[in-house]
């Protein structure tokens, strides 16, 4: 077994939830969404875990997760920061949400150096999520990336709509992906891209990116090599955000290698809006039910 690495993106205030969603208690005795991601990450096989979390967010995160995981797993802690480019990015001080996921897996460039997976904090994968890319990351000896895929219609809530990168695979491999707000509509799932092209219908059966990417270092190279052309040529610099599904697909291209999309039947849970919270709930409690959790996830 490879040394293997979960790097969770966790620097993102939950606008639409109202507050630090990293932090909401979902399981019966106080558990974080995030403490069933590392238990599984653990049970699949990584040994280590670096948080990419805000500065100011640090006591915080680590005295109400990080403290109760060191004992678990190694556990590493990264800054995103908007001052953290080339000197030749100039970022304008009244921009002050993040730079987008790319920029978050930027911030991590020197703490990993083995093969790794990327999720969000605030998302619930389910088991065999983390099996997969454990699985892919293990047997990876090509320096290829891949895409654990979820079906869209185990990924909506029926409280808004949500986004998605629809992706869609010419045989095993990725063909494009296609950042879309969703939502189901007459048994259907509605996507508008957030390009401002056409928006479309897929099946639920459609699978979407959840952001849980399986990379190799040499992503690091690419970042390192294109930061400061995406942030230089960007139109919007207050708004625009450096995507890391864009950056594994041009990166993938760049290095003359395909993605690789495995897909996942698993159930994606996720508190997109506070209503959600109930659902996500009532799901952890069903996985415990079934013997998948304990009630209480760390005794």
């Amino acid at each position: 077994m490879k040394n293997l690495t979960l790097l969770v993106l966790a620097a993102g205030m939950g606008s639409r939830f109202g507050g630090l969603k990293q932090i909401e208690p979902v399981g019966p005795n106080g558990e974080f969404i995030i403490d069933y991601s590392i238990y599984d990450a653990i049970k699949a096989g990584f040994n280590k875990v670096v948080f990419v979390i805000k500065e100011e967010n640090y006591t915080t995160f680590k005295e109400t997760i990080g403290k109760r995981l060191e004992e678990k797993i190694k556990v590493e802690y990264v800054f995103q920061d908007i001052h953290d480019v080339p000197a030749s990015v100039k970022i304008p001080e009244e921009r002050v949400k993040p730079l987008g996921t790319a920029h978050a897996v930027y911030a991590a460039r020197d703490v990993i150096q083995e093969n790794f997976a990327i999720i969000n904090a605030d998302d619930f994968y389910g088991r065999d999520g983390y099996l997969k890319a454990s699985a892919f990351l293990n047997s990876n000896e090509d320096d290829e990336y891949a895409n654990i895929a979820y079906e869209v219609g185990n990924t909506l809530t029926e409280n808004g709509e949500v986004k998605r990168g629809v992706i869609f695979t010419e045989g095993d491999y990725l063909e494009n992906i296609i950042e879309s707000s969703v939502k189901e509509l007459h048994g259907k799932a509605l996507a508008k891209p957030l390009s401002g092209e056409k928006e479309f219908m897929v099946p639920l059966e459609q699978p979407v990116s959840m952001n849980l990417f399986c990379f190799t270092p040499k992503i690091f190279t690419y970042l390192e090599k294109h930061i400061e052309e995406f942030f230089n040529e960007t139109k919007d610099i207050l708004n625009d955000e450096w995507l890391i599904p864009s950056v594994a697909y041009l990166s993938a291209k760049e290095n003359k290698k395909k993605i690789k999309v495995i897909k996942t039947n698993s159930k994606y849970l996720g508190m997109t809006y506070k209503e959600d919270l109930a659902k996500l709930k009532s799901g952890i409690e069903e996985e415990i039910q079934k013997g998948i959790y304990k009630s209480n996830l760390w005794s």
